[in-house]
């Protein structure tokens, strides 16, 4: 603890009609009501505590907008206090503002450690209201984006659940039609009908893939974890594939025992959406040649060192296909992103299954060359981490 000095200098009142609210931290009273005779004049609202323990309760129970706090007091220093806020994932964003009478080296390390900026000791009057200005600024700049995020999810939401339910109901409408229930249909009507049944069931399937994306990307989606057969599993989905693999001519191959059996823990339906979408997707892409799925086991990935020695399964999906060149790559797993084809999607598959695997614990990325084919790789834990 240091007491502070100020140099006199006048300041504007702030016309803000919410007072923003700032939590000052300091063992030191004198320094606590200068700050807080200074900032009530410029209207915001100020609470003050005289420790690290008492401002991590205060700030859990009724979040500030803002964290002055000083680097030098008993017990819990403000760096220590920085860290467990930062660490609080169930915080909002709260800027903070170290006080500090230390060197560069030190107020470094309060930026490393999470603070947004650091004010140093002897404290002029605008100098402070400028940082406090520009960090509530901030502030106001993040919650405002949160917000139009959460609208936007809500408006997915809403917007994926009320398009379900009309597309749901003609579905139904076009399969009793095709039945003849309403009459005998002539050859032409019959294969519009077809197409038109084809065409409804590709936007519902979006807007599935879209509800489901939304999920978990809101973190709303609740996995049902049990034990998984693998070679059962994708045998599975080898046989609903096997029919789309005829009509084009394809090989559709696979290597899945030689491992023995392989057994993870997991949720059987969201994973077998990953392999219907990956395997489909490869047959859909492939005009020659042929589709393989290989199973494996393998040890932890090397940028998972927590897990380094456990046991992880190891899926690739192989094609004959055009392959995905390089500069699509990147973004192959980011919503509504195609690789270099030309054929219809929604863009939404391949992200949910990354959506789906990372919610596993696991990994997936490609493998591919212009011309040679793509391979998609699945790395899964065979135990989930507690």
């Amino acid at each position: 603890m240091q007491t502070l000095s100020f140099t006199n200098q006048s300041f504007p009142l702030n016309p803000s009609k919410r007072p923003d609210r700032i939590l000052v931290v300091d063992d030191a009273p004198d320094n606590s009501y200068l700050i807080q005779a200074i900032l009530k004049e410029e209207g915001y609202r100020i609470d003050i505590v005289d420790n690290g323990r008492d401002a991590l309760a205060f700030v859990e129970t009724s979040p500030p907008d803002l964290v002055l706090l000083d680097v030098m007091m008993p017990g819990m220093d403000g760096f220590e206090v920085t860290r467990r806020i930062r660490e609080n994932q169930n915080l909002p964003f709260i800027p903070i503002l170290l006080i500090t009478a230390h060197d560069k080296p030190r107020a470094a390390q309060g930026l490393d450690t999470g603070a947004e900026d650091f004010i140093r000791k002897p404290i002029e009057f605008e100098e402070l209201l400028a940082r406090v200005r520009s960090l509530l600024k901030l502030k106001h700049s993040v919650d405002e984006r949160d917000q139009i995020a959460r609208q936007r999810e809500d408006f997915v939401s809403r917007l994926t659940h009320d398009l379900r339910t009309p597309l749901v109901a003609a579905d139904r409408m076009l399969s009793l039609i095709q039945q003849g229930v309403l009459g005998e249909l002539s050859p032409e009507l019959s294969e519009a009908m077809v197409i038109m049944s084809r065409s409804n069931q590709n936007l519902l399937e979006m807007v599935n893939a879209l509800l489901e994306v939304y999920c978990y990307e809101a973190g709303k989606k609740t996995l049902a974890f049990t034990p998984i057969n693998m070679q059962e599993l994708l045998l599975e989905v080898l046989q609903s594939l096997t029919p789309l693999a005829i009509d084009k001519g394809l090989e559709l191959r696979s290597n899945l025992n030689t491992v023995g059996e392989v057994e993870i823990m997991g949720d059987r339906l969201e994973l077998r959406r990953v392999f219907m979408n990956l395997v489909g997707n490869a047959i859909k892409f492939t005009d020659t040649g042929f589709v393989e799925v290989r199973l494996g086991t393998t040890s932890a990935p090397t940028s998972n060192a927590s897990n380094n020695g456990s046991q992880w399964v190891k899926i690739e999906v192989q094609d004959s296909g055009p392959g995905v060149a390089p500069e699509y790559r990147s973004f192959l797993f980011e919503p509504f992103r195609h690789g270099n084809h030309k054929r219809s999607g929604s863009g939404l598959g391949l992200h949910l299954s990354s959506q789906i695997v990372k919610a596993h614990h696991g990994k997936i990325n490609i493998q591919s060359e212009v011309g040679n084919g793509s391979i998609f790789v699945v790395q899964l834990p065979m135990q989930q981490p507690r």
